[in-house]
């Protein structure tokens, strides 16, 4: 298909989508002044009881681990509107001699749930850190068990690589297209609420409902922006704030946020091809870094031409490097990722191959949306911040970086359902202010970029950085043991102990 098709195609499909663009508009908010909020009834949300019951469910099974639902307005413009449930978790304080006050969380995603965050996180942190919080998990609203998104997509992910060539990029710009169809048709009247700003305001809500004057806050990932908003919106109710892998305040949700994507997902890409050349007599994918590279371009380009057959599924050019990008959260995960390689490889030369328990977990996702779909993601990342509409822009972004991102330039810049969504109810939070906080952040984070860290750093003018020096590690407390990070962690949660300055640490 030559580019000036492919260019009408996608501009055909640009008018497609909006139709559900405009139906989704039509129902859109204006933005809710803080203060006017403020004024109106709320109470019943901020004194409501929460009926404390066992938690039910994977990961829940925390000694003393309680869950309760939290009653939210859909609308806080509206709040004598339709209304939304919050479900929240609790470990209760170690020690109520000692005990401070709450300390809620956040996983990342957007579309993370969190009931589990600190079964997972605490055992990072000391006795006497324990013995002072209460620790709380939340699924924030339109997520996981807080009356989820549903849009009812045919495929997983909301992000995907573009492919190899103008052909593949008209493929995914229909992808998105659907997606954001799919959700002004199934959604429309509660996406512009599925916001952080107003998770902001449930959080603050959850606040008050457990009788708290202020809490303190433990976020990843995108979690660190949703806490740098509860800062900005809710200053005199916030105490200590921990953000692990922080994404730039001022890109979040813009093309430029994923655009920061590429260059550590590309150069991991490498470090990756290095460390499985080094194996070649277990993954035969090619003895040096640039041969094992040279198989995974080999790999895209045939599924590209012909989707490769595994098991039940059918990779393409779209969902096969999304197998890589899924594993480059951490160097512990090379050695399953090659394994995963050498099966695709097989697969794509005629072998019978069966994918597996990981790379099946991974492709039902990817290519079927089991167990569900990632649609609560876009919600949130389309509600807060509008995107370039024009295809074009992607397109030529997607070449101008596959020089220096060969694999992963088409990642970082392709087009997304937010392209076809409606404008955002309210802008983008500006953060800017001196509470304190403690940042740490991995120099090869491949999730958000070391200068994220660093944006956030300059935002929080009353912060620290901890710097986690040359390792390619996404989320680390709790993750990724580090005594180092992890003294400075539980030194500021013990007792608010911020380091003197920046500092740096290095891998044990």
């Amino acid at each position: 298909m030559r580019i000036r098709e492919v260019l009408r195609t996608r501009r055909a499909l640009t008018a497609l989508a909006a139709v559900g663009l405009a139906a989704t508009a039509a129902i859109t908010a204006t933005a809710v002044n803080e203060r006017a909020t403020a004024a109106l009834p709320l109470d019943r949300y901020y004194r409501q009881h929460l009926s404390w019951q066992p938690c039910d469910g994977p990961g829940l099974d925390v000694a003393g681990m309680q869950c309760a639902d939290v009653t939210v307005p859909l609308n806080y413009a509206e709040p004598q509107g339709r209304t939304m449930t919050v479900a929240i978790s609790r470990i209760p304080a170690a020690d109520a001699a000692q005990r401070r006050g709450v300390m809620l969380s956040n996983p990342g995603g957007p579309g993370g749930s969190g009931l589990d965050y600190f079964a997972r996180t605490s055992p990072a942190m000391t006795d006497d850190v324990r013995a002072r919080y209460d620790l709380i998990g939340m699924d924030p609203r339109g997520i996981g068990r807080s009356d989820a998104i549903d849009c009812h997509w045919p495929t997983g992910f909301g992000l995907q690589f573009a492919g190899i060539d103008a052909k593949g990029f008209a493929e995914s710009t229909a992808t998105a297209a659907d997606m954001a169809a799919r959700c002004a048709a199934t959604e429309a009247d509660r996406l512009p609420h599925i916001t952080t700003r107003n998770t902001a305001r449930d959080m603050d809500v959850i606040r008050g409902a457990l009788g708290e004057d202020r809490i303190s806050y433990m976020g990843t990932s995108y979690g660190t922006y949703l806490g740098a908003v509860y800062t900005q919106m809710f200053p005199e109710r916030t105490d200590r704030v921990v953000l692990d892998s922080s994404v730039d305040p001022v890109k979040y949700g813009s093309v430029g946020m994923l655009q920061d994507m590429g260059a550590p997902n590309e150069a991991d890409l490498d470090a990756w091809a290095t460390w499985t050349g080094a194996r070649d007599s277990e993954y035969h994918l090619g003895a040096t870094r640039d041969a094992a590279r040279a198989t995974v371009t080999r790999l895209i380009e045939h599924a590209a031409a012909q989707p490769i057959r595994i098991g039940r599924f059918e990779v393409d050019e779209h969902s096969l490097p999304l197998i890589l990008y899924i594993a480059f959260d951490s160097p512990g995960q090379y050695g399953l990722a090659a394994a995963q390689i050498r099966d695709l490889a097989d697969a794509a030369a005629g072998k019978s191959v069966q994918p597996d328990p990981d790379l099946t977990a991974k492709l039902d996702i990817i290519l079927r949306a089991q167990p569900r779909d990632n649609s609560p993601q876009m919600a949130v990342l389309c509600g807060d911040v509008g995107v370039p509409h024009d295809p074009d822009f992607y397109w030529k972004n997607i070449e101008a970086a596959r020089a220096s991102q060969p694999v992963f330039g088409s990642f970082a810049n392709n087009i997304t359902p937010c392209a076809f969504w409606a404008p955002p109810a309210e802008t983008p939070t500006v953060i800017g202010n001196g509470l304190p906080a403690l940042i740490i952040q991995s120099t090869g984070d491949t999730r958000t970029s070391y200068a994220g860290a660093q944006a956030m750093r300059h935002a929080l003018t009353g912060s620290r950085l901890v710097t986690l020096d040359n390792v390619p590690i996404h989320s680390i407390f709790g993750r990724y043991p580090n005594a180092c990070v992890y003294d400075a962690v539980n030194t500021y949660l013990r007792d608010g102990t911020l380091p003197a300055a920046d500092i740096t640490c290095h891998d044990n």
